[in-house]
């Protein structure tokens, strides 16, 4: 973690060092970033742009237009000027559909995630550039003691949109930066740029705490610490997406967080856990008493020695585990990622294990009978019914995402893939 630069220390120093660490210099895979057109991703846009030429990588700026607001088609056609301005490749990315009564802010931040995490992954890029600030901090703090559960934006992380976001990371360069002195900055680089009028609208949560935060102070970024990653490390993920733990590491100050990750990730699914529910789970497994329990959609099952957690059958009664018509490539529940050149229909095996083939019969049996039923099982036109995890599958390719979203969530991977 870094504390907040010095008024007087050159402001590009500070971003250019943070995308020398996290960066691949020597990558040819394009990098995204999301421009909003206000202040703070117009400074990082004109930083990113001059770093990239330097060392020839490819810069995409991505605009989001929520649609919220009459001027947002000129803010869009103004980041779009910026691109042109500085020779880099732009897309216009729009919400549309209708949009909720309440919870608009959270609603705008989850699609723009999808939308921004959608289009990085489509144009080949693995990492966002996003102008979040230690303003931004700062308003976070305020924010979650008036009440709400927002937390600390951090300098690297996994894309919060799931499925969306799978091997997409975003990169926050300028937290150590306070959004007055990026201001000053672009005034003396003779730079204008948007201010939307969201910012100061106090019926909004996030503008109540940026009317309220202090302009002084040096708050640390939020960056994971390394005892979590250390934590996941110890992790085992069998073919059919169950993570094992050893019950032991669930005894550390940092165990909930493991705990609510592995949950997730077994699961497929994207809400974290109610604060309570978890606490009650994490009490149970750190004692020695046999624990059965369900959290975020996945069951969790401990004995003395280890903690499994993989996808609650039961979910297909609740909506979950739904089937997919699929050809092409797309995500199954979460956990799996298929690709099939022909029209295919996945469902969950629960229920269909007399049909597949004697040979995959044979190889559902090491399976624990818990975690049989939330595998995916594929029919074809013809009727046909094969496990790609247990048996070759013909033309269909199938890769879990449990393990690597986990190692991601924990903060094992720090740099650009």
């Amino acid at each position: 973690m870094r504390r907040l630069t010095t008024p007087d220390a050159d402001l590009q120093d500070g971003v250019r060092a943070v995308l020398n660490q996290r960066l691949r210099r020597e990558s040819s895979a394009p990098i995204a970033l999301g421009l909003s057109g206000g202040g703070d991703s117009h400074a990082l846009t004109l930083i990113a742009a001059s770093w990239a030429r330097q060392h020839g990588r490819r810069l995409i700026v991505l605009t989001v237009d929520h649609q919220l607001r009459p001027e947002s088609r000129d803010w869009t056609r103004a980041c779009a000027a910026l691109a042109w301005r500085l020779g880099l490749e732009f897309h216009a990315l729009k919400w549309t559909g209708d949009k909720p009564a309440q919870g608009l802010p959270a609603a705008a931040r989850a699609a723009r995630h999808r939308l921004l995490a959608n289009a990085a992954r489509d144009l080949g890029a693995r990492v966002i550039l996003l102008g979040h600030t230690a303003s931004d901090l700062d308003e976070a703090v305020a924010m979650r003691t008036a009440g709400s559960t927002t937390p600390s934006p951090r300098e690297w992380s996994p894309s919060p949109a799931w499925p969306e976001g799978r091997d997409v990371f975003l990169l926050r360069p300028m937290l150590t930066l306070r959004r007055m002195d990026i201001r000053e900055w672009l005034v003396d680089q003779g730079e204008t740029w948007i201010e939307d009028p969201s910012n100061s609208d106090l019926r909004f949560a996030r503008a109540r705490a940026r009317a309220a935060t202090p302009t002084e102070g040096a708050p640390l970024s939020g960056d994971l610490p390394g005892a979590l990653a250390d934590l996941a490390r110890t992790a085992a993920v069998d073919p059919a997406g169950a993570i094992s733990l050893p019950r032991m590491a669930l005894a550390s100050p940092e165990a909930r967080k493991l705990i609510a990750a592995a949950s997730l990730c077994a699961a497929g699914t994207a809400k974290p856990p109610r604060s309570d529910r978890l606490e009650r789970l994490a009490a149970a497994l750190r004692g020695p008493a046999p624990v059965t329990a369900t959290l975020c959609g996945a069951r969790i099952e401990a004995d003395a020695h280890e903690v499994r957690f993989m996808r609650e059958t039961g979910e297909i009664q609740r909506g979950g585990l739904a089937e997919l018509w699929l050809h092409g490539a797309g995500v199954w529940d979460g956990r799996f990622e298929i690709r099939s050149p022909r029209p295919v229909r996945i469902v969950a095996l629960a229920g269909h294990a007399a049909s597949l083939p004697a040979t995959e019969r044979q190889a559902l049996r090491p399976v624990p009978a818990s975690a049989r039923g939330g595998l995916p099982i594929i029919i074809v036109p013809d009727g046909a019914v094969t496990c790609p995890l247990l048996g070759a599958a013909g033309e269909v390719s199938v890769r879990s995402l449990v393990h690597d979203r986990l190692l991601a969530a924990c903060g094992v991977v720090v740099s650009e893939p």
